[in-house]
C-alpha cells in the first residue's frame, strides 16, 4: 500500500518507484553485464488519473540512460502546450508490480508523475477516500477484456 502526502486531509497520493534501464536489466540477465551495474533510480511519484503516461524528471532519465523514442507534444492542465523528449525502456517497479513503460521527459520536474497507463498496466487502484494506492488483487493482474 502507498501512502498519501497529505495525511488526514485532502492530499496527493505518493508512491516510491524503483527505476531501471531495461536494456541493461536484459544484458545483466544474458550475462554480460554485472547486475550492480544497471542504472537504476528511486523518484517519488505522484499519482495523476487525469494523466496518460508516465512523465519523469529529466536528471532522472538522463541518469537512467534509456534510449530516445521521438517527441511529443503535451498539454497542460493550464492549457499550455508544449514538446517533450519520449524515452523508452523504462522499468518501474510499484506496490510490489513492475513493467517497462515508454515516458515523458520534463525538465525541472522533480518527483514523477505516475498516469492512467501505469495504473491500468499494473493493475492498480487508487483509493480516494483513504488516498492509497494498491493492486486490486494482491495475487495477481487481473486484465478487462471484452
Amino acid at each position: 500500500m502507498v501512502a498519501n502526502e497529505g495525511g488526514g486531509t485532502m492530499g496527493r497520493v505518493t508512491a516510491e518507484l524503483l527505476l531501471a534501464n531495461a536494456g541493461d536489466r536484459e544484458v545483466a540477465a544474458r550475462g554480460l553485464m554485472p547486475a550492480d551495474q544497471v542504472r537504476t533510480a528511486v523518484v517519488s511519484g505522484i499519482v495523476d488519473t487525469g494523466a496518460a503516461m508516465l512523465v519523469l524528471p529529466e536528471g532522472i532519465v538522463n541518469r537512467l540512460g534509456v534510449p530516445d523514442n521521438g517527441e511529443a507534444t503535451v498539454r497542460y492542465a493550464d492549457h499550455r502546450t508544449a514538446t517533450r523528449r519520449v524515452v523508452e525502456q523504462v522499468r518501474l517497479e510499484l506496490a510490489g508490480r513492475h513493467g517497462v513503460f515508454t515516458a515523458i521527459v520534463e525538465p525541472g520536474r522533480t518527483t514523477a508523475l505516475i498516469g492512467a497507463i501505469v495504473l491500468e498496466a499494473l493493475d492498480l487502484l487508487v483509493d480516494c477516500r483513504t488516498q492509497t494506492l494498491h493492486p486490486r488483487d494482491p495475487d495477481r493482474i487481473i486484465a478487462e477484456i471484452e
